[in-house]
């Protein structure tokens, strides 16, 4: 059964809150938003870095438990609403590999962007905590080629993580947009979850001027 409890998403637009309300929205769950002006700086303020001291969103409260960070949120909020069908069961095969992608977006694919975004030396392979880029970028154009989604022909909240994300990336040419990556981003962008972010996110843009 779906929780009873609040959800409550602290959110910026356009950032990387942006995938969590994308996850909501194809869950169908109930949610409230708390935006966070982060141009004005209230992810300094004391109030938000009492939710998170890294001053940074997504952040999702949900009863006494307080969730941060892109991955775990997936994995969490995913599980919270099983009905929705975008988190594999403990005991099917495709959990395994499901979490594995989630994770290797956190722990590899976003350290590797960041690196090349700022022409920053990750150091030596043994040090790197993802290697080298063009092995990161090469292991997850090598998994989108064995199916539509991230993990083959099954639709997971692990490709609204990557979806969102890959929009982004290739859109400011950090990543190259081949083929498999290119059909996977416009495959992503015809969901209509997309459309209804992208509405929300506007709306609060335009409220705050």
């Amino acid at each position: 059964m779906a929780t009873t409890e609040k959800i409550v998403l602290f959110h910026s637009p356009q950032t990387r809150s942006t995938s969590t309300l994308g996850l909501l929205e194809e869950l169908g769950a109930p949610y409230e938003l708390r935006v966070i002006n982060m141009k004005a700086g209230e992810q300094r303020e004391p109030a938000f870095l009492a939710v998170n001291p890294l001053g940074k969103v997504p952040a999702v409260l949900h009863g006494d438990a307080l969730v941060t960070e892109q991955a775990a949120l997936v994995i969490y909020l995913a599980d919270l609403f099983p009905e929705a069908g975008l988190a594999p069961a403990v005991a099917d095969p495709l959990r395994g590999p499901y979490l594995r992608w989630i994770v290797f977006y956190a722990a590899c694919f976003e350290p590797a962007i960041i690196d090349r975004a700022l022409k920053r030396d990750p150091g030596t392979r043994a040090m790197s905590p993802y290697g080298d880029f063009d092995s990161t970028v090469g292991a997850l154009v090598a998994q989108l080629a064995r199916g539509p989604y991230i993990c083959g022909d099954r639709f997971t909240a692990a490709d609204v993580l990557w979806g969102t994300a890959l929009t982004w990336i290739t859109g400011f040419g950090l990543v190259e947009p081949v083929p498999v990556i290119a059909r996977y981003v416009e495959r992503w962008k015809q969901r209509p979850s997309v459309a209804r972010v992208a509405a929300i996110d506007a709306k609060l843009l335009s409220a705050s001027g």
